[in-house]
């Protein structure tokens, strides 16, 4: 009991020391893949690991927390040199650094569409990340990303169809998919919304320009 104790300890020690890492890593990001992000992947992937009973609590955990310290849209880095960099400093066997950063690598949607994870641990990460994508927490990175990057809004708009409403249908998990339903659900009435506010726009701006 005791050892069991001193080892969730140990645990507990190593996702601090993770979120102190990626707070400073990413501080000052405003375009939806800050620490507050990474945060939110992680209570959803300690969620779904709840229900899944193969994987490792421990991988699970860091990987979601440091799921985009080498995201190629952020760094510059290879070989999840940022992730590795803080897994050397937690004393950890050379095996399990290998399968956090291979869980890590399983994130990505672009590198991965349509591709499952092997491992237990990396279908949970890839999941927790999706889910962080849409409802309305979704929709606002969305804007963020887009924002930070020169994007319009209707450009943004664009990245809805593209990805955000993919995504519920390339879940892996079940208890993903349940979360899932209600945010996929707000996407499309935010969606139905948005077109009722902006449906013949161009229309009405060509009037305005002819009546000049």
């Amino acid at each position: 009991m005791n050892d069991t104790i001193h080892q969730e300890d140990r645990d507990s020690e190593k996702y601090h020391a993770a979120m102190d890492f990626i707070r400073a890593l990413f501080q000052g990001n405003s375009d939806g893949h800050g620490f507050d992000h990474s945060v939110r992947v992680y209570r959803n992937a300690m969620k779904i690991a709840e229900t899944e009973a193969e994987c490792d609590h421990r991988i699970v955990a860091l990987a979601a927390l440091l799921h985009d310290t080498d995201d190629d849209k952020l760094f510059s880095t290879e070989n999840n040199a940022n992730a590795r960099s803080f897994l050397e400093t937690q004393d950890l066997p050379a095996e399990m650094t290998e399968r956090i950063c291979e869980a890590i690598n399983a994130v990505s949607f672009h590198k991965n569409r349509r591709k499952k994870p092997e491992t237990p641990e990396g279908r949970i990460v890839q999941d927790a990340d999706r889910l962080d994508a849409i409802g309305a927490v979704g929709i606002g990175r969305a804007f963020a990303y887009g924002g930070a990057h020169g994007r319009s809004l209707a450009e943004s708009i664009d990245h809805f169809h593209e990805k955000l409403l993919l995504l519920k249908d390339e879940l892996n998990t079940e208890s993903a998919r349940c979360i899932a339903e209600t945010r996929h659900a707000f996407l499309e009435s935010f969606l139905e919304e948005w077109k009722k506010e902006t449906e013949n726009l161009g229309e009405r701006e060509s009037e305005q320009n002819a009546d000049r």
